[in-house]
């Protein structure tokens, strides 16, 4: 199946994923069970019933706009505001930011998907770029979990056939409840059936409400649901609480609340080649906004490169070391392996936190902790050092120490 990706305002920019990582063809007018990470499993169909722990996250093909895809997969249709008139159908809706897709999300989209099978809609979700709290707050803003590209897999993942990534600006913003009704949910989506949380706003001051929406699909046609937050052992799970538990270090805690390791994804990039001219190079991801989730030295696995995950040692942060343009980097040395990377897509799982990024006085000491984590990293997969009498040096600057 091959799709072309469209550049204009309101474009289908479908991705593809199945068969090329799940090993089979969907039939021609089939549709494809939601699978679990894992492509192993079907998702629960219906209710609120919470999704499984320990799945283990997919990972998809996923490449920029303006490209062909080759694979036999599920499409999903990615619009860049509101669809222009051609491609609009009407749907079943959810909106939120989703940051994170954490369980709580998945219960959300999985009553979602078994509504907008029993109604025959697609299920659309509608998120927003940049976050509200970036554009009204950004000094108070909290931290992403996930990059778009992340988002947008998650979303696929858990059985969403359309994605409306709204560019959440002043004008967005200053709508009243009557134009966000009519322009954005009516005419804009067509929606037949929406489901928002119990704590959702809409409209210039947050005017509208669950009433208010209630009120309006009397008027308009279509049906409105309310879904409580999701709980577990009294815990409510949220991305508040994913972001805390990345921010301690917590990552077991974070996998319980995500119902899967964390990860970020992306294309490696070109760095400044100083791992690379001290013999151990590093594998590079840009991060495409300033305040990631996680900050520090990690132990990290790396999917995509390989019939199996690949061990290493991560750090991700500013580069304040080596320059002040205030970049943030995720580098990642890999042990054993020296092959060229550029331009691949690949999945960094955070396995578990080593330390934050500190300040040294000197390169040595400074490379003497490198060494130390490197040490730790191996010994979490049981890995033994290379032969340090053979005069390798199995390590990689990190970008996010500091140097005084």
């Amino acid at each position: 199946m091959r799709r072309s990706l469209q550049g204009s305002r309101g474009c289908d920019l479908s991705r593809a994923y199945h068969a090329a990582f799940c090993g089979a063809a969907p039939r021609p007018g089939s549709r494809i069970p939601h699978k679990s990470a894992s492509c192993g499993q079907a998702a629960s169909p219906a209710g609120t019933r919470l999704p499984p722990t320990g799945e283990k996250p997919g990972h998809s093909p996923y490449n920029a706009p303006f490209t062909q895809i080759a694979f036999f997969a599920v499409l999903v249709k990615v619009f860049r505001g509101l669809p222009n008139a051609e491609s609009r159908a009407p749907c079943a809706l959810t909106i939120g930011n989703f940051d994170g897709v954490h369980r709580g999300h998945q219960s959300l989209l999985a009553r979602a998907r078994a509504a907008a099978d029993a109604r025959g809609l697609p299920l659309c979700v509608m998120t927003f770029e940049p976050h509200p709290r970036e554009f009204f707050a950004p000094e108070h803003a909290p931290t992403r979990i996930a990059l778009l590209r992340d988002k947008l897999d998650a979303l696929r993942r858990n059985g969403v056939d359309r994605v409306v990534v709204e560019h959440f600006n002043a004008h967005f913003a200053a709508q009243s409840p009557q134009a966000f009704v009519e322009n954005v949910l009516w005419h804009g989506l067509h929606t037949r059936w929406l489901l928002v949380g119990d704590d959702f706003r809409f409209g210039a001051k947050r005017a509208g409400d669950f009433n208010y929406l209630r009120e309006a699909g009397r008027q308009y046609g279509f049906d409105v649901e309310q879904m409580g937050s999701v709980s577990e052992g009294g815990i409510r799970i949220s991305s508040s609480a994913v972001r805390q538990a990345l921010a301690g270090g917590d990552l077991e805690h974070a996998r319980r609340l995500l119902g899967h390791g964390y990860a970020i994804s992306g294309h490696v990039i070109h760095g400044r080649k100083l791992g690379r001219d001290l013999g151990f190079p590093t594998l590079n991801l840009k991060i495409s906004h300033k305040r990631p989730a996680v900050n520090g030295i990690f132990v990290v696995q790396v999917h995509g490169l390989a019939d199996h995950p690949l061990p290493g040692v991560a750090s991700i942060g500013v580069r304040p070391t080596v320059e002040d343009a205030g970049r943030v980097l995720l580098e990642v040395h890999l042990f054993d392996f020296n092959e060229n990377l550029y331009g691949k897509l690949v999945r960094v799982e955070f396995m578990k936190k080593l330390r934050d990024e500190e300040r040294f006085d000197t390169l040595d000491a400074l490379t003497a902790a490198i060494a130390k984590d490197t040490l730790d990293a191996r010994a979490f997969f049981g890995l033994t050092a290379p032969d340090a009498a053979a005069g390798r040096r199995d390590f990689a600057t990190s970008a996010t120490d500091r140097i005084s």
